[in-house]
C-alpha cells in the first residue's frame, strides 16, 4: 500500500544498478580530480563506499609508480571523483578522517625503493672491499 501521489518504484536489476541510483547527478560533470588516497584497495573501497552513500560517483586507481601485479590487492590508490563533486568529496573524507590528496606521501615508491636498494648495494660492496684489502694485505 502506497500514499497516494508516491510513485512505484523499480527495485535494482544489480548492485551495480543500486549504486547508479545513489548518484546526484549534480555531481558527475567535469574532469576526475584526485580528492583523496588510501594504503590499498580495501581501504580505498571503504572510501568509495562512504561517497557513494552521499550521491558522489568516485573511481579508484593504483598510484603512479606503484604497480605491483604479483599483489594485485596491494599499493596505494587515488580517489578520483568529478570536478563538481570536489569540495563535497573532501568534506565527506575529512569528516571521517581519512586522508586527503595533499597528505599523501611521495607518490614515487618506486625512486624511494630503487635508491634504498642502491644504498644497500654500495654498502654490500664496501664492506666486500674492505674485507678484501684487509685480509689481502695479512698474506
Amino acid at each position: 500500500m502506497t500514499a497516494a501521489g508516491d510513485e512505484q518504484v523499480e527495485p535494482a536489476r544489480s548492485a551495480a544498478h543500486a549504486i547508479a541510483r545513489k548518484i546526484k547527478p549534480q555531481y558527475t560533470e567535469g574532469e576526475l580530480r584526485k580528492v583523496g588516497w588510501a594504503r590499498n584497495q580495501a581501504e580505498a573501497e571503504l572510501l568509495q563506499g562512504m561517497l557513494i552513500e552521499e550521491g558522489v560517483p568516485s573511481v579508484l586507481r593504483r598510484t603512479r609508480g606503484a604497480d605491483v601485479p604479483d599483489f594485485l590487492a596491494a599499493g596505494p590508490r587515488d580517489v578520483l571523483v568529478p570536478e563538481a563533486a570536489v569540495e563535497h568529496a573532501a568534506e565527506v573524507l575529512a569528516v571521517a578522517g581519512a586522508t586527503p590528496a595533499a597528505a599523501q606521501p611521495d607518490e614515487r615508491p618506486l625512486r624511494r625503493a630503487l635508491a634504498i636498494t642502491a644504498a644497500i648495494v654500495a654498502a654490500v660492496a664496501l664492506t666486500a672491499l674492505i674485507t678484501w684489502l684487509a685480509l689481502g694485505s695479512g698474506a
